[in-house]
């Protein structure tokens, strides 16, 4: 009889914690979603912001959709029509090899922003852990690492870049690698001035106490706390690097042709920029464009993130 007591009452205990646990997640969840619908009223209340994000959306919808969007295939040649000035065919004009520039800069937008983001991820997932492991342990292993970061600050960063793109040689993958290496001091630095005031708080100490490891602790209640200053901080890094990744192909070291990229652009139409403006107007603007609108994006994220801009 006990036995049957034990087995009929069991179930029925564990249903009211069952159900405070579906309770607290749908709290959980209702407050995530009143905070994200927080920060959107937020970011729309900055009408700067929101034509940056078109602009930036735009770029990110011409990079997936350049095959449908490009009216020419960007390396075609039409040696018969090179400089020809913009017109009805060609709304910006050809090159000196009688390729269409509108096809080029939408292709040039694709190429900018894959680099940039395979960038953006290489620095992030390096600095970031470096960022981590030395905000939470301190001590020696913090100093050393430092240090290392400290030199690498020391060079400046497109000069870095340079060097490391001469060593490795020009490309997609080795102009995301060198402008990479430029931008991991800063996101471990970033990430370790985070950590370090996070792990102080309660909910860090109760994770310790109650036996986790430090590599559980730092994943699941350190990082997911970092995640507004770093979303910020990489929506203005992907202009700077977009930047700097022009600023490779244009003295030769980034992407190179016969791919089209803005900045390899510049560097073969500037024998013609007194005699023939398109070939160097258009790119110029594209790059222009592009940072314009990713810095008011970020200055607008930023402010939206902000706690202490809620009222």
């Amino acid at each position: 009889m006990s036995g049957d007591i034990k087995t009929s009452d069991s179930p029925a205990g564990d249903e009211p914690k069952r159900g405070m646990m579906e309770t607290e997640r749908r709290i959980d969840d209702t407050r995530r979603r009143s905070q994200m619908l927080s920060i959107w009223k937020r970011l729309c209340r900055n009408k700067l912001s929101i034509i940056g994000m078109i602009i930036f959306l735009i770029l990110v919808l011409a990079a997936i959709f350049a095959k449908q969007i490009a009216p020419y295939d960007y390396s075609a040649q039409d040696l018969t029509n090179a400089l020809a000035m913009p017109s009805a065919e060609h709304w910006m004009g050809t090159d000196d090899f009688g390729r269409d520039i509108l096809s080029r800069v939408i292709y040039g937008g694709r190429i900018s922003l894959l680099v940039a983001l395979l960038g953006i991820i290489i620095s992030l997932v390096a600095g970031g852990l470096i960022g981590v492991i030395s905000g939470y342990y301190s001590g020696t292993l913090d100093g050393i690492l430092m240090r290392i970061m400290d030199v690498i600050m020391a060079i400046p960063g497109f000069l870095l870049a340079v060097c490391v793109s001469a060593a490795l040689g020009s490309g997609v993958l080795n102009t995301a690698i060198a402008i990479a290496i430029a931008g991991i001091p800063g996101y471990a630095r970033l990430m370790r001035a985070l950590v370090m005031s996070i792990r102080g708080n309660e909910y860090v100490e109760a994770a310790r106490v109650c036996g986790q490891s430090g590599f559980r602790i730092m994943i699941r209640e350190i990082v997911p706390n970092t995640l507004s200053p770093i979303i910020v901080d990489t929506t203005l890094r992907i202009g700077a690097y977009i930047l700097m990744i022009s600023s490779l192909s244009f003295i030769g070291l980034g992407v190179q042709p016969p791919e089209a990229e803005w900045g390899s652009m510049l560097s073969a139409g500037r024998q013609y920029i007194r005699s023939f403006w398109p070939i160097v107007t258009f790119p110029g603007l594209a790059i222009m464009a592009t940072l314009f609108g990713l810095n008011l994006f970020g200055d607008g994220l930023r402010d939206a993130l902000d706690p202490r801009l809620k009222k």
